[in-house]
């Protein structure tokens, strides 16, 4: 399957988003906290974001992650492992591919993730009542709010509120899950 330019995506998200709240660049700029310029090469599809600057652009626009990043897909999607579009963190060795974004309705996002030991993938809190939905497929991870994180190993399921600020961490090599982002 054809997949649309991760920055195609990111760039036509963007400018429809700001102009369905009626904000200015400048002003969405402001609100997630990030350069005026950064966000013109978004929107232009020449900037190259990091997930937290994704993340922080889908607070300020009240809206799950996945609106910025997912192209429209068709009824029946595979995607082959190794060939989703991932993002980077800019503070951790941590990557996430989103799998699937929530149908006009629905309220889910699915997303494989990936990490190894050093930095911990501090997140900010996402939009009021996210829940994360997390299955353990390959490592160990220290994750959850931060202050009250939890450690699991492979097959472990944790479900932990998203709209406060949570981490994640790899404390071995090759760590691998599987995440669900909820929205109520």
């Amino acid at each position: 399957m054809d997949r649309t330019e991760p920055r195609e995506t990111i760039a036509a998200a963007l400018r429809r988003e700001r102009e369905r709240i009626g904000v200015s660049l400048a002003e969405l700029a402001r609100r997630a906290g990030v350069a005026k310029s950064t966000l013109s090469q978004l929107e232009a599809g020449s900037g190259n974001p990091s997930i937290e600057t994704l993340w922080a652009l889908a607070v300020a626009l009240d809206v799950p992650f996945s609106r910025l990043v997912d192209p429209p897909s068709d009824p029946v999607q595979v995607i082959r492992a190794g060939e989703a579009p991932t993002l980077h963190s800019e503070h951790a060795a941590y990557t996430g591919a989103l799998l699937s974004s929530c149908p006009p309705g629905a309220r889910r996002d699915l997303h494989v993730i990936t990490a190894e030991p050093g930095a911990t993938r501090e997140a900010h809190a996402h939009i009021r009542g996210t829940t994360e939905h997390l299955v353990v497929v390959a490592g160990r991870w220290r994750v959850g709010p931060l202050g009250a994180e939890v450690e699991v190993g492979p097959g472990d399921y944790a479900r932990f509120p998203g709209d406060r600020p949570h981490g994640y961490a790899a404390l071995e090599p090759g760590c691998s899950a599987v995440l669900v982002m909820e929205y109520v």
